[in-house]
């Protein structure tokens, strides 16, 4: 969505994502379980709020810049996991260590920061430092560790071990699915609740995949089924049952699951 004069818009939706067509069919819907958005342009922010009944709401704000690719906006898996996270009982998440795989902007492990856990936001290097503008932004400096993790290679030594692990839309990039297996591998050891978000994509007739490096999303249909063929060699899954949006966001293709290691 784009403003001419930098003006905030109330969006339900990245600005980024009718590129991916991620957005929700639903407008309504789509406020539902994203949350409610607002995109400055000119600041190039969002603000994003997650409400739960009788509780005080989530307020999020993140830069977003698309320069240092794809992981540098905010897309609905994230925001799902996201609200899926405030709905959950505030104890849940309560003095935990929680590990965030591919955080990006730093979304998720922010708003699991802000319902009181002790959280790494993890990523490559060209998007540390979004996620610490952005730990910064929300004031979370004490709570939220930023840390470059690149999938298969070991884990920083420094690194806790994670009660719980979220990872949202990290399956997109074909080459990079043997390592995010590996890495799951390795940190399950002390067996943490992982919640994995994800989006079943398809191409976008004409959509230049090669000649746009920052928004380069997939290169072929159905990657996400060629992750999960990895996956079965090493986890089982099963989707959550207990969010309330569930069957909404599934209508979009956007698939919330728990991972549990094979013995």
């Amino acid at each position: 969505m784009h403003h001419a004069s930098g003006e905030t818009a109330l969006i339900t939706q990245s600005p980024f994502s009718s590129v991916m067509g991620d957005i929700p069919r639903d407008p309504q819907a789509g406020e539902h379980i994203l949350g409610q958005s607002e995109y400055s342009g000119q600041e190039k922010t969002m603000r994003l709020t997650f409400t739960k009944s009788s509780e005080d709401p989530v307020t999020v704000i993140l830069s977003v810049d698309a320069s240092p690719g794809c992981g540098g906006i905010v897309w609905p898996a994230g925001q799902i996991l996201s609200n899926y996270l405030v709905q959950r009982d505030r104890s849940f998440l309560q003095d935990k260590t929680v590990l965030e795989l591919g955080s990006g902007t730093g979304l998720v492990g922010i708003v699991a920061a802000m319902l009181g856990a002790r959280v790494w936001v993890t990523d490559q290097a060209p998007l540390l430092d979004i996620m610490r503008q952005n730990v910064l932004r929300n004031n979370l400096t004490s709570s939220c560790t930023v840390a470059e993790l690149n999938w298969g290679e070991p884990i920083p030594a420094d690194m806790p071990v994670p009660d719980v692990v979220l990872a949202a839309d990290c399956v997109y990039f074909e080459p990079a699915f043997p390592l995010l297996v590996q890495t799951l591998c390795d940190i399950y050891d002390k067996k943490p609740e992982v919640l994995f978000c994800y989006k079943k994509r398809r191409k976008v007739p004409g959509f230049p995949y090669s000649q746009s490096p920052g928004l380069r999303i997939m290169r072929c249909a159905q990657a996400d089924k060629r992750f999960f063929a990895l996956l079965k060699k090493k986890f089982t899954w099963e989707q959550v049952m207990d969010d309330p949006n569930r069957e909404i966001y599934n209508r979009d293709s956007i698939t919330l699951v728990r991972l549990h290691r094979l013995k």
